[in-house]
């Protein structure tokens, strides 16, 4: 593979007529990085993805590849490789002709073409499907045959516009490993579009989150779920609690938080914690203990009770829907076998960890 290459974005900003569908793109995505733009539709991930590849056109801002300006660079000119959302390969092509189409139009000696398929798909396990039709393919399979066709021309760029989201569950996961490992291998700069949070946070090393056109956020998996910025991106990268409060007092080591329903209540001093006003306390699921009414409480907790309104069984968890209130509250509990769950009605107190509590003001 070649060297590894930046992909900077500098003030981007792009419309379709009347509509802005990028405000203000700015990233920078690091040599060899696996990248990922999440959002839900419409955020203008796959809009941004397509304009790397060359196919959009910026009315503003720049965009650069290896330090170079590309931003008025032809597709065929920018030595990137995509993999599209259904695959795009030629049904009456065989897998060797499907890989080898791209070198051919490049005009390659005979022996080097050969070569460089017979490497592409070697990195991705089909060497002995190279005779096959992609009708004669699992969609795996077929996924597998796009990415050695792109692999195949060396690209300075991976693009990777949803291509596990025509697979079913398992062999999803099955193939956001393979792509992992294989983007390792290769080392090659890759950028992922996916509106699935669970597929960006076990594949990217870092996350841009959209929404509307505007990056929310970036930062790595965990810490865009430790430390959501807004609303938005607690919400997406995700399952959250919001309770309304607002901070009376914040000094160097200590919050002081009166809200409707978790009292008038001292925590330590968290990440990103405004100085004072309205804010929505936000915490995860996972953080949550229950335990049945008249149980004792300990001091690491903060302390409510509330009545059980429902739960799913989800195997490794138990997730319950509880009214606290006016809000209700999502706890997950871990499942071992033989434990009976809190049926609904009950009524249960719930602990949340202080530490894991984080302040929302937008």
């Amino acid at each position: 593979m070649q060297n590894k290459v930046k992909v900077e974005a500098r003030n981007i900003a792009m419309s379709y007529g009347k509509t802005q569908v990028l405000r203000d793109i700015n990233l920078a995505i690091e040599p060899g990085e696996f990248f990922a733009l999440l959002g839900p539709s419409g955020s203008g991930k796959s809009t941004l993805l397509r304009l790397i590849a060359g196919f959009n056109q910026a009315q503003s801002g720049q965009l650069l590849i290896g330090g170079e300006d590309i931003s008025r660079v032809p597709p065929w000119q920018r030595n990137v490789g995509m993999v599209f959302q259904n695959y795009a390969l030629w049904p009456h092509m065989t897998v060797w002709d499907n890989v080898a189409f791209g070198l051919q139009e490049r005009k390659l000696p005979k022996p080097v073409i050969e070569q460089k398929v017979a490497a592409a798909l070697a990195l991705v396990n089909l060497e002995d499907y190279a005779r096959r039709r992609p009708s004669q393919l699992s969609g795996g399979q077929q996924q597998r045959v796009a990415l050695a066709r792109t692999i195949a021309i060396e690209p300075k760029v991976l693009l990777l516009d949803e291509p596990l989201s025509n697979l079913d569950a398992k062999l999803r996961v099955h193939m956001r490993e393979e792509l992992r490992t294989l983007q390792r291998k290769l080392g090659i700069t890759t950028i992922f579009v996916t509106h699935d949070q669970e597929e960006a946070m076990t594949t990217a090393d870092r996350i841009a989150v959209l929404d509307q056109g505007v990056i929310q956020q970036i930062g790595t998996p965990m810490g865009l779920f430790d430390n959501p910025v807004n609303r938005f991106v607690a919400n997406f990268v995700g399952t959250i609690n919001f309770l309304p409060g607002s901070i009376r007092e914040a000094s160097r080591d200590m919050v002081r938080l009166v809200s409707p329903i978790l009292g008038d209540i001292k925590l330590p001093k968290l990440p990103h914690v405004p100085k004072a006003g309205e804010v929505e306390v936000g915490f995860r699921p996972h953080a949550v203990t229950l335990r049945v009414a008249d149980s004792a409480r300990d001091h690491e907790h903060v302390w409510l009770q509330g009545t059980v309104l429902g739960y799913e069984f989800l195997g490794e968890f138990v997730r319950y829907r509880i009214r606290v209130g006016d809000s209700d509250v999502i706890a997950d509990q871990p499942h071992y076998a033989g434990n009976a769950p809190f049926m609904p009605s009950s009524l249960v107190n719930i602990g949340i960890q202080p530490g894991e509590m984080r302040f929302i003001t937008a």
